[in-house]
């Protein structure tokens, strides 16, 4: 009986030696992801007026080009914003990157490019995508990967110009 253990025990090392487990494939070392959590008590100073129920979620996909030295040339973003919560017939007038650790307020730095009207939030919720925008440089972009927390993005309404809801980005 102990051979027939030993001989399953060596047909299973056998077995799994010569079986070639899949390959999983790589990140993309030119792609880098963030998330920020928008809520209007982030904002300095913090919103408590009639859009204090509004938040959303920030997801930023930033596509750097390199040199041959691996340093960052140029980056472009894509956004996808679920802001929630917010009065019927809200208008997102803009929506930003900005540099700032929390607390502190900086000016933006990448601009979604929301035009005037573009963006009415019918039933106070809605999916904003915008893709392929530039901003800053190739410093501030190699600054957002090092430190994602000086960084924020928040949105802006017409009742809040100075923004409604912010969020610290967080690199995934």
């Amino acid at each position: 009986m102990k051979r027939l253990s030993v001989l399953a025990v060596m047909l299973m090392l056998a077995l799994g030696c010569g079986s070639k487990s899949p390959t999983t494939p790589s990140a993309n070392p030119n792609q880098f992801k963030f998330t920020a959590s928008l809520q209007p008590g982030n904002e300095v100073p913090a919103v408590t007026n009639a859009e204090a129920g509004g938040r959303g979620t920030a997801t930023i996909t930033m596509n750097v080009t390199k040199d041959s030295a691996g340093t960052i040339t140029a980056a472009t973003f894509d956004f996808t914003v679920d802001a929630t919560g917010f009065p019927a017939g809200t208008g997102i007038t803009a929506a930003h990157i900005h540099p700032g650790a929390a607390g502190s307020n900086g000016g933006a730095l990448v601009n979604m490019g929301l035009g005037a009207g573009e963006i009415v939030l019918v039933n106070g919720s809605q999916v904003i995508t915008k893709t392929n925008l530039t901003g800053g440089t190739a410093a501030q972009a190699q600054d957002m990967i090092n430190n994602p927390a000086n960084w924020y993005f928040n949105i802006h309404t017409a009742l809040n110009p100075g923004g409604v809801a912010r969020g610290q980005l967080v690199k995934q």
